[in-house]
């Protein structure tokens, strides 16, 4: 059997960006899927009482500093030249993310991925803002309107809700946090042991 790498995502952590930049060549090299389990960040930090580093390390004398270092590491090594910080950060990705559930199931996920990705880590663009967001959907190609009404469904709402309720149940606290099995990694920095555990798994058959 195949294994599989879940993925515990929103577009709001820059994170969650370099992971998934950085995460082609690994699925390459082992053959595992890729599961992308869309979930609130807000959510998560609220129902654990954690916050972002950019927030958490800021009193801390020399780590906010060191983690900016780290990014600037991470960058040069995967080649994500195309990377910017977000100048309106921190983004509220509620709509985004609500979005994204109603463009997998309207079977135009990959293309809305991509869409908030560019938008929010490149482009960098204000995508909380309704009339920005509606102008990215359109110019990725994707139908704003229907795509926007299925954010506002209950189901796309409780499904977002249920994601992230069920991932905090099962000992997530941030973003990007991957399983392989039943086992958890945080963090992109853990990419190499998420391979690790991938092909361990795939010699355990």
């Amino acid at each position: 059997m195949t294994p599989t790498i879940e993925f515990i995502f929103d577009f709001a952590s820059p994170n969650a960006y370099f992971a998934y930049r950085a995460l082609p060549p690994i699925l390459e090299r082992t053959g595992a899927n890729l599961d992308i389990n869309p979930c609130l960040l807000g959510g998560i930090f609220k129902a654990t009482g954690n916050k972002a580093p950019f927030i958490a390390f800021a009193p801390i004398k020399g780590k906010f500093e060191y983690e900016m270092l780290e990014i600037k590491r991470f960058v040069a090594k995967h080649k994500l030249d195309r990377f910017r910080m977000n100048p309106h950060f921190p983004v509220n990705s509620l709509m985004l993310m609500r979005g994204y559930i109603g463009a997998r199931e309207a079977g135009v996920g990959p293309a809305f991925l991509e869409m908030g990705l560019k938008g929010m880590w490149e482009d960098g663009l204000k995508l909380d803002d309704p009339e920005v967001l509606k102008g990215a959907i359109d110019g990725a190609g994707l139908d704003s309107a229907s795509l926007l009404a299925a954010a506002l469904s209950e189901s796309v709402k409780q499904k977002l809700a249920e994601n992230t309720a069920a991932a905090v149940a099962r000992g997530v606290f941030g973003v990007p946090t991957f399983f392989v099995d039943k086992e958890m990694f945080f963090g992109k920095e853990r990419l190499g042991q998420v391979e690790e555990a991938v092909e361990a798994a795939k010699a355990a058959g």
